[in-house]
């Protein structure tokens, strides 16, 4: 079940089977002239990037899967197959009926099985040009993310690396940025507007102590300054061989950003953890990467009390416990304190009517 479907180039969208890839169907795209920007930062099966509510660096531009899922084919625990917006509907908005397409989206294969998805498709900008920034602080990079988020600045991507995570990518990559709290950045769009973005913003982050933009605009230069970003998890784990890494993410609303990872990170930095923090600042939501001993229950143990802290410390600014990560297991305790107890309920209701037998990841997100 790997096949594009039903392209519509004229409308700007596509339905896919489970078994087609993020990067299968852009290149399947790559002559329409369109691309599907959500990125996760894997090539994943855009049907279980549904299912997850995938979203990534692009998300503050384009949007999360949420917003991008149009319609959606469903096989329900009873072998009912069903379309969440109606067979063969793909309009951009709706107003009929209950929105069942963003229930199954996220649900984490708990109330069925998505056999196809019908998405959005956005035109390929003219022009990309990518940005890194280095600070002095986190509080100057995460101030310059708020500032420029404000400014309504349609910035396609803007990431953070704490400087741990720098020192770890400088190692790993063979790369000699700056061992600061560092921003990547990317703008799209025509030539002229690119070029006018980047000058805003730079003027923003100089404004907050930040050291002039290293750019590129070319495919391959673009590619290398990215490299720490795109390696981070992976240049973390390097930072003690035979580790493993304990991920977890939250997100805030962008103006309590600062003072959540401020904190977080001096968390952190009081136990006796290596722990990196990468974040998709642009939408309030950011990682921290706990390096561990995976047979040293007192790290594990220790790794679990500190996320728990990180998610109870965005849930006290009106955030939410995960931003991409899910519920899963593990967070199922802050699920019902999230969303309060009726609200939980509710779900919980809905979980019986559609899987009276919980036979969909059985005890996921809501258990019975």
């Amino acid at each position: 079940m790997d096949q594009v479907l039903d392209l519509h180039p004229e409308d700007f969208d596509v339905s896919v089977q489970p078994g087609v890839t993020r990067n299968a169907l852009n290149s399947y795209l790559r002559d329409t002239g369109l691309w599907f920007p959500v990125d996760p930062g894997a090539d994943a099966s855009l049907c279980g990037m549904a299912a997850t509510s995938a979203s990534g660096t692009n998300a503050v531009r384009y949007g999360t899967m949420r917003e991008n899922v149009m319609n959606m084919e469903v096989v329900l625990p009873d072998g009912t197959i069903i379309n969440t917006a109606g067979k063969d509907r793909r309009t951009k908005k709706t107003a009929a009926g209950y929105n069942l397409t963003n229930i199954y989206v996220g649900s984490e294969g708990t109330l069925g099985i998505i056999t196809k998805t019908t998405l959005r498709l956005y035109g390929i900008p003219e022009t990309i040009m990518a940005a890194v920034c280095s600070f002095p602080s986190v509080q100057a990079a995460v101030d310059t993310t708020v500032m420029t988020m404000q400014s309504g600045i349609p910035i396609a991507r803007i990431e953070f690396l704490d400087d741990v995570m720098m020192d770890a990518c400088n190692k790993f990559g063979g790369l000699d940025y700056p061992v600061a709290p560092t921003l990547f950045l990317e703008f799209h769009g025509s030539e002229k507007n690119v070029a006018d973005q980047a000058e805003a913003v730079a003027e923003i982050a100089q404004m907050n102590e930040g050291s002039d933009f290293q750019m590129a605009s070319d495919p391959a230069q673009r590619k290398k300054l990215w490299s720490a970003r795109h390696n981070a998890w992976y240049a973390g784990l390097a930072l003690k061989p035979g580790s493993k890494g304990c991920a977890t993410d939250v997100c805030v609303p962008i103006s309590r950003l600062p003072e959540v990872i401020v904190e977080t990170k001096e968390d952190i930095s009081k136990s006796s953890l290596i722990g990196p923090i990468v974040g998709h600042v642009g939408d309030g939501n950011f990682h921290s990467l706990l390096i561990i001993d995976p047979d040293d229950p007192a790290q594990i143990e220790e790794a679990h009390v500190l996320h728990e802290r990180m998610a109870r410390r965005a849930l006290a600014v009106g955030g939410t416990c995960t931003g991409e990560h899910g519920i899963g297991l593990g967070k199922r305790h802050l699920l019902r304190e999230e969303m309060g107890e009726g609200t939980f309920n509710v779900m919980k209701a809905l979980k019986h009517a559609l899987d009276p037998k919980n036979i969909m990841n059985p005890e996921k997100v809501i258990p019975v």
